[in-house]
């Protein structure tokens, strides 16, 4: 498919986390390099342990990352949306993918090439210095997450990640804030590390309690500051 008109790639890594606080010559150089590239719903960009050679930024739509057991169970990590960044850990290192990205939702991404970035990085040591701190924040983002499966109950995660894909994701409608991307059951079980039963009894929980409402499989958070109590 062909790239849209009217793409302005400079903007769209700017917008990114990863590349905020690079200044527009940095980014007018890696816009050269970089390809939009769309996807279907429900399509795995890459598998985990697939040798990486490309990093993706999300213009449009939503993922989903996921890594999976030896034993065949799976987790999910979290979902990303518009001006979020994966696939980077194996552009920098060049081995395998650590997990698995698939769409949510039918999306557009910004692909960068490996051999196009390190040669980039070289050219730029500043803008690898910036890289740096932003790869720290997305550790401490992991560390996050790591800490909420650990220390949280079941309604404290469920409620913290839905206010969050709320945040993220969310439509202000007359019911309230509609997350805008369609998850199952299992899926959200995925996100908080708990079961399809567990999630569906939650969810039927706070409906009755008038937090939130369920409708062909979209979300809509009717009273944050209610389910922020949760957390």
């Amino acid at each position: 498919m062909a790239e849209s008109s009217g793409i302005d790639k400079r903007e769209l890594l700017r917008q990114s986390l990863l590349f905020a606080e690079f200044v527009p010559p940095e980014l007018d150089k890696l816009a050269q390099f970089a390809k939009l590239r769309p996807f279907e719903p429900r399509e795995v960009i890459f598998n985990q342990g697939e040798p990486g050679r490309h990093m993706f930024i999300v213009v449009t739509g939503a993922v989903r990352i996921g890594i999976l057991s030896e034993e065949g169970k799976e987790m999910t990590l979290g979902t990303f949306g518009p001006g979020d960044v994966f696939g980077e850990i194996a552009l920098f290192d060049g081995k395998e993918r650590t997990a698995t990205v698939t769409t949510v939702t039918a999306c557009e991404c910004l692909v960068l090439e490996r051999q196009d970035f390190i040669a980039f990085l070289e050219q730029h040591p500043q803008a690898a210095i910036k890289l740096l701190a932003a790869l720290a924040a997305r550790l401490r983002l992991t560390d996050e997450i790591i800490e909420d499966t650990l220390f949280l109950n079941l309604p404290s995660r469920l409620a913290k990640k839905l206010l969050y894909l709320a945040k993220l994701h969310g439509q202000q409608t007359p019911q309230g804030l509609r997350i805008n991307i369609k998850l199952s059951q299992q899926e959200l079980g995925n996100l908080v590390a708990t079961s399809r039963e567990s999630i569906n009894k939650q969810l039927r929980a706070w409906q009755e309690q008038g937090l939130l409402q369920v409708q062909q499989g979209y979300i809509t958070v009717v009273d944050p500051k209610g389910l922020a109590r949760w957390i």
